[in-house]
């Protein structure tokens, strides 16, 4: 079954229907379905990993190191496949990759009301305008390029943050 607003193509590349293994790896892939949001999947996307990025802001920084590092290594494979059965090389319904990067977005940075609004905006116009290397990672093979792309934004993302919340106390 392909999801609401999914291309017919994306049903498995024209090979079939996906696997039960496949079906959740596209669950996964897409956000539970966010990434067939009619417009911007990448913005709801982000939108998700909001709550993921709260969560492990609130551990210890090794334990948010590792988290992040962990999202990074678990989205390698769960964007190759899902690309692979969508039958593109960057799928736009794949937003595990924005989902992820966001454990990285508040590093060193207090995460509040303010700093969350000006992060997501960060990393939204950094994953758009993929400034070097970003754009560069992009075309690393299969899902380490569609990961890789978006840790470089969310790495912009928290200097910048780091750098606005040093200057200008935020909440």
């Amino acid at each position: 079954m392909t999801p609401p607003g999914a291309p017919e193509e994306a049903n498995h590349a024209g090979r079939g229907a996906p696997s039960r293994f496949d079906r959740l790896v596209l669950l996964l892939a897409t956000g539970f379905g966010l990434g067939y949001a009619p417009f911007a999947p990448g913005t709801f996307g982000s939108l998700a990993g909001l709550p993921l990025a709260w969560g492990i802001h609130q551990l210890p920084e090794w334990a948010q190191v590792l988290a992040a590092g962990l999202a990074f290594a678990i989205g390698i494979p769960i964007c190759s496949r899902a690309a692979h059965v969508i039958g593109l090389r960057d799928p736009g319904a794949v937003v595990f990759d924005e989902i992820a990067a966001f454990t990285v977005v508040f590093f060193g940075t207090p995460m509040n009301g303010a700093t969350a609004t000006l992060g997501f905006l960060l990393f939204r116009v950094f994953d758009v305008w993929k400034p070097w290397p970003a754009r560069r990672l992009e075309q690393l093979p299969s899902g380490w390029g569609i990961m890789a792309d978006d840790f470089a934004a969310a790495f912009y993302s928290a200097a910048v943050l780091w750098l606005i919340a040093w200057q200008f106390p935020l909440g």
